[in-house]
């Protein structure tokens, strides 16, 4: 039977805002909430229980349950009633807890057999923060409109945790935004970097989360929402004959502004006591919630759609823009949920480094990241959360670590870092212009990879001998339409003017995957890695080939000219990509265009079945580059952007490296040049080991090539061979203990 007391949430708000206001502490603030509300929901017992930690609760503070057992009792995740809220988001409404899945009785609180509990989350935009318990011995369950009042008061409560309200002696929410945080994410390019926090999207505060004067609250929120219809409408007109895809988002904005539910929710919230920004904020947690159920890519689209149209509401009710006034530092590091390549180049190079909530390693974000040299973090959940503008922030993109507001011995310990780094990149200066030959007098060729015109400088200084892949497709990801021929062409010259007589190859369109381009409608696909990309949109889409074709040849005027045609998977491929080759090549003999006096055009080895093609495809490219990122995950089966699989197999694993060597051994017999291009080609065990089993050329990202010549230059190939054949003839899973240490004696 539904509990028939009436609980008034506006006047449960007036009362909390009394408490907001008297000078307390922060464990007084929560003592007396707990108090306000079990009075107000007519419960015997309220209790307030927030993280400790990402996986733990801890109860600070209750009315009704034992003083002794505040800051004592501590639950996981998961684990019991309470737990379970936590985790799923989700409330708990139930007349008979004993009896509850997953109910687990706590002693040390002095619990009685509480029959009835509401279990609602607290939590700001998606960022969980714990969890509001009410109890009582009256078995009933409670009705909506409590269920309601109790989250707007988890609302309110958010906003206090994210104003630091909790702050007091023993709180588990203490200084939040002034202690040291560690952050655990994944490294998606090396390097460190210490400096200060440069928020991309700065936060939006709510500093007044309840309303003193509803009406005016409900004006405002109307006279908000009419300003952003206009300002979806003003973008809709200068969109009005673009990109279809642009216009179908910017509908969907104004379907959602001019949506009568959206807008009667938010009025609700603000009749039930919220300020206009905490009634749009409350709506905007909602959404996120859902969005976290949704498995629906389409789905999840609109109600990220949803979020930034809150977003854009709350900076209109807040004043508070994307400019906010604060000058960006000397030093900025910058925080994002996620960011596009276009937005990452306007920053360009005055970033020391980059942290991101979301992002993939194989994104093009990450990409511009590498050309631009800056270390980036990817993963780090919460950080754009806990970190403030001017915040002090150490990357540690080698470890996939961030330290944000660090203490003393930290910045120490890691400027010691940095200062051996800085000595490291002073002793590969001095062998720049030296060969990479190692000791038996073995000469490897090293190259570095590149995407963009800031990265050609690194030619001279890293003493590359040239570019062993040029990402050709940054240039149509960082714009909001098709490039042009002449744009292509232009730049593809410039690429090679400032290469001088060093040879550039260039790799002709890689889309597809989680590389989308803006203005191309997105396929949706379980496997996109696996799917419709590279070579396969290229010859499914040959007008787009054609043009990027043609442009290379212009661009030679000439010269030499080097082609490599991506994710190739079988001969017919190959042959299908080279006839349009030379199409293009036979228009522009046609239209008077200088012809390339010479044309090399080869294929990327990135899928296991191209190993076994047969002979005459060999025989057919000019020539073959093992593109290591993607070949190792199709090899092992090991998604590259999966944390949980991408670590559990090795480069150096025998299996692989006798996989490697067999395309080795088929290309020295056929006679078809070969090299190594990807992530392990720059790290230096693994470059050793690709060079002791028969690579001679290895392309990587232009800092790698100090490191990985400095150790060629001390060893000899052959003796290197021979610990390898003896751990494969011992049956090892593995050469990287046996070669580490041998390298290490070396030193």
């Amino acid at each position: 039977m539904t509990h028939s007391y009436s609980t008034d949430s506006r006047q449960m708000l007036g009362r909390l805002r009394a408490i907001m206001a008297e000078d307390a502490g922060g464990q007084t603030r929560l003592d007396q909430i707990t108090r306000l509300i079990a009075e107000e929901m007519h419960t015997e017992v309220c209790s307030i229980y927030l993280f400790r930690d990402e996986d733990t609760l801890e109860l600070c503070a209750t009315e009704g349950l034992k003083p002794e057992s505040v800051h004592e009792t501590r639950m996981r995740l998961g684990e019991g009633l309470v737990g379970r809220v936590a985790r799923t988001g989700k409330v708990i409404n139930t007349d008979d807890a004993p009896s509850a899945p997953g109910f687990r009785y706590m002693p040390e609180t002095g619990e009685e057999a509480y029959s009835s509990l509401l279990g609602v989350p607290v939590q700001r935009l998606g960022e969980k923060l714990g969890v509001l318990v009410v109890q009582s011995k009256q078995a009933r369950l409670f009705s909506d409109e409590e269920i309601y009042a109790v989250e707007v008061v988890a609302m309110v409560l958010a906003e206090m945790a994210e104003l630091g309200a909790f702050v007091g002696e023993g709180a588990a929410m203490s200084a939040r935004h002034q202690q040291a945080v560690l952050f655990r994410g994944t490294s998606a390019q090396e390097g460190t970097a210490q400096g200060r926090v440069w928020l991309h999207e700065p936060r939006v505060v709510v500093t007044n989360p309840i309303a003193e004067d509803p009406a005016r609250e409900l004006e405002r929120l109307h006279e908000a929402v009419e300003a952003l219809r206009v300002g979806v409408d003003r973008m809709l007109s200068s969109a009005k004959g673009g990109d279809k895809d642009q216009l179908d988002v910017l509908e969907a904005y104004r379907m959602f502004a001019n949506s009568k539910g959206w807008m009667r929710r938010m009025e609700d919230n603000i009749d039930s006591g919220l300020s206009a920004e905490a009634a749009v904020e409350k709506e905007q947690s909602a959404a996120r919630a859902r969005m976290t159920q949704v498995t629906d890519a389409y789905l999840r689209e609109r109600l990220h759609d949803l979020d930034d149209l809150s977003n854009r509401l709350l900076r209109i009710l807040t004043g508070q823009g994307t400019e906010t006034g604060a000058e960006m530092p000397p030093d900025p590091i910058l925080i994002a949920r996620n960011i596009g390549p276009a937005e990452l180049l306007d920053y360009g190079r005055a970033l020391k480094g980059i942290v991101l909530e979301e992002g993939s390693v194989g994104s093009h974000a990450a990409i511009v990241a590498r050309a631009l040299a800056i270390p980036l973090v990817i993963h780090a959940a919460r950080i754009s959360n806990e970190a403030l503008n001017g915040d002090q922030i150490l990357v540690d993109g080698d470890q996939g670590v961030v330290h944000l507001r660090p203490d003393e011995s930290i910045v120490t310990a890691f400027r010691d870092k940095m200062a051996m780094q800085a000595e490291a990149q002073q002793r590969y200066a001095s062998i720049r212009d030296k060969p990479a030959e190692t000791l038996c007098g073995q000469r490897i060729k090293l190259k570095m990879n590149a995407g963009l015109m800031a990265d050609l400088p690194s030619l001279k200084g890293s003493g590359a001998e040239g570019v062993g892949l040029f990402r050709t497709e940054l240039q149509f990801l960082i714009r909001n339409h098709m490039p042009k021929r002449a744009e292509l062409s232009e730049l593809y010259a410039r690429v090679m003017d400032a290469a001088d007589d060093k040879r550039v190859v260039f790799r002709t369109l890689d889309i597809g995957s989680d590389k989308v381009l803006p203005y191309m409608k997105a396929t949706d696909e379980p496997n996109p890695a696996m799917g419709w990309r590279a070579i396969r949109v290229g010859l499914d889409k040959p007008g787009v080939m054609r043009m990027q074709l043609q442009a290379l040849i212009r661009a030679a005027k000439g010269r030499a000219l080097t082609i490599m045609f991506p994710f190739v998977a079988q001969r017919d491929e190959f042959t299908a990509a080279r006839a349009e080759m030379d199409k293009a090549l036979a228009r522009e003999r046609i239209l008077g265009h200088p012809i390339p006096e010479t044309l090399e055009v080869g294929a990327m080895l990135e899928t296991p079945s191209l190993a076994f093609a047969p002979d005459s495809f060999y025989s057919e490219v000019d020539f073959l580059s093992v593109g290591g990122n993607d070949l190792k995950q199709f090899f092992f089966a090991a998604d590259r952007e999966n944390e949980r699989v991408r670590k559990r197999y090795d480069t150096l694993n025998i299996s692989f490296l006798n996989f490697l060597e067999g395309i080795v051994f088929r290309c020295a017999t056929l006679q078809t040049p070969l090299s190594f291009c990807g992530e392990d080609a720059g790290r230096p065990v693994e470059a050793a080991c690709l060079a002791a089993i028969g690579f001679r050329t290895l392309s990587m990202r232009p800092a790698s090539i100090g490191p990985v010549k400095s150790l060629l230059r001390r060893i000899d190939l052959g003796a290197l061979r021979d610990v390898i054949h003896t751990e494969r003839a011992k049956g090892s899973q593995t050469v990287r203990p046996a070669v580490t240490e041998y390298l290490r004696d070396q030193m």
